[in-house]
């Protein structure tokens, strides 16, 4: 199945999120940065293991990832790329052959996208998935811990909940820590430093209903903030919410039986 998905991403047939898109797999946050910088990046994936869960790490120059899936070739296998340029967001190329260097270390990250099966599967509706959007991101003033160049601010992704299941899903993503885990917080936006739900930084607005309650997790682009704060003269990631889309199965990461 990883596979049938994968080849029309490959073959850039498919640009857009992948949201809802092959619920059963694991799907991963993309980082590539030069050698030089990969131990700091690794050392601040390990302080900061709730928005940077770290899936996988390549070997330098390796573009295949053989414990996340046969045949992963990261140049080709995301619908979407960034490319950054001195912390500067130059392009959003679909393919990084032509980018692609024998000094380059690929990292993988958990990405919330593999709970939602989980929490679908308990009857909590989800917004974004219903309606073909991406979730909604924001960068919050919740402070990451420092490595080397790399430091900056959470970014976490939000889905409306009704208020009566908030509880349960909290305890079912907690059985997801490779996949960012229980929520980071629960309600007011604005003390986590977001002022309208309305703008999210990346992805999709979706309407909170007067039911629900805004419930916010540790996403995976995070790093990407980081990024922009530590200026590396080179690096590529995944542009949010275009994942990789990987063999392994959601339920592989869960820590103990659903209810």
């Amino acid at each position: 199945m990883a596979q049938q998905v994968r080849g029309p991403i490959r073959r850039g047939e498919w640009t857009r999120h992948t949201s809802g898109l092959a619920d059963e797999l694991v799907q991963g946050n993309v980082v590539i940065l030069p050698r030089a910088l990969a131990d700091d990046f690794l050392l601040y994936c390990q302080r900061n293991p709730k928005p940077c869960p770290l899936l996988a790490v390549g070997a330098p120059g390796d573009p295949m990832l053989p414990t996340l899936g046969e045949g992963i070739d990261i140049r080709s296998d995301l619908p979407r790329y960034r490319l950054w340029r001195d912390g500067v967001l130059v392009d959003e190329p679909n393919d990084i052959h032509a980018l692609w260097r024998d000094d380059l270390v690929t990292f993988v990250i958990g990405c919330s996208f593999s709970f939602e099966q989980a929490l679908m599967a308990a009857g909590i509706r989800l917004r974004h998935v219903e309606q073909g959007r991406n979730v909604a991101m924001y960068r919050t003033t919740l402070a990451t811990e420092p490595a080397g160049p790399f430091a900056g601010p959470m970014v976490v992704s939000m889905r409306p909940i009704k208020a009566a299941d908030a509880a349960r899903a909290a305890r079912i993503t907690a059985r997801f820590p490779d996949v960012h885990g229980e929520p980071v917080h629960i309600g007011e936006p604005a003390l986590i430093g977001i002022a309208d739900l309305g703008q999210p930084d990346y992805g999709d607005a979706v309407d909170v209903l007067p039911d629900e309650v805004p419930v916010f997790w540790a996403c995976g682009v995070t790093p990407q903030a980081a990024i922009a704060q530590a200026r590396p003269a080179f690096c590529i990631t995944h542009a949010p919410g275009a994942m990789l889309i990987t063999d392994l199965l959601n339920q592989q990461l869960a820590s103990e039986p659903g209810e």
